[in-house]
């Protein structure tokens, strides 16, 4: 791995010695880089379990990718610059109450670093710095989180205004293997009952808040405010995509014929 190419592709130029405070930074700058997009789903480009795979279109084609692939590579830039990293399986909750997700739905990482850390580049409007893996309330980029120990199993929930709470997922600290995540990974790809098909999706942190484009909308928050205008053709989500993610023209044409 190219590790200068990567912290490019992260904008990030802060220290590489494996502390806090690079795990920190790095969890920033992925978040807000590199997009959770799901564009070769619909264009029929097959995702593979690879590294090598990763690395070439997270950061040599500057695209993103869903949670397999960013927090895949991520592990990778994390073990090479010395951090201890493990792959959890998250169970991602459909209706934001109940745990009802398969095994390998979601992948996710343990650091361990004085302590464990939870840490995921790959869940879109997720928390924005590792969190602390133990049982409690954390906040990260304004938002309060709630980790909760049940029995084996860990549930991960965002807490909103009037203590709303909405359950994100759950997961085991048993480590994994990547080629574990091989059947779920071509699940998403290809089952019609897929989150992953039903639409387009390419979202971002940005410094003020994020950035999405959902089929053919544009939805920009900033200090809270959104604003959200329709896509009128494809030249105009070609162009959303460039302008917003750097994501090369051509993304989402069919790689093979339907």
């Amino acid at each position: 791995m190219d590790i200068g190419q990567y912290l490019r592709r992260l904008g990030y130029e802060g220290p590489w010695e494996p502390t806090l405070e690079t795990l920190r930074g790095l969890h920033l700058r992925h978040l807000e880089s590199v997009p959770f997009e799901n564009l070769d789903i619909h264009s029929r480009r097959p995702i593979v379990l690879d590294e090598a795979a990763f690395f070439d279109k997270v950061v040599r084609n500057h695209r993103g990718g869903f949670c397999y692939e960013l927090n895949g590579l991520f592990a990778a830039l994390l073990r090479a610059l010395g951090f201890q990293v493990t792959y959890l399986s998250g169970r991602v909750s459909p209706d934001g109450i109940h745990p009802s997700g398969p095994e390998f739905d979601h992948l996710l990482l343990e650091v361990t670093l004085n302590g464990s850390w939870l840490v995921d580049v790959g869940f879109g409007e997720g928390f924005v710095e590792p969190l602390p893996l133990e049982p409690g309330r954390w906040d990260s980029g304004g938002v309060r989180f709630l980790l909760e120990r049940l029995e084996d199993d860990w549930w991960l929930s965002r807490e909103g205004p009037d203590d709303a709470r909405k359950l994100l997922y759950v997961f085991s600290r048993v480590p994994r293997r990547l080629e574990e995540f091989s059947e779920m990974c071509r699940y998403h790809q290809t089952s019609p009952d897929s989150f992953f098909l039903k639409s387009t999706l390419c979202t971002r942190k940005t410094p003020t808040g994020r950035v999405t484009v959902s089929g053919h909308r544009l939805i920009v928050t900033e200090q809270g405010q959104r604003t959200e205008r329709t896509l009128e053709s494809a030249e105009e989500l070609e162009r959303a995509l460039r302008e917003h993610f750097g994501i090369p023209h051509g993304a989402l044409v069919p790689a093979v014929a339907p």
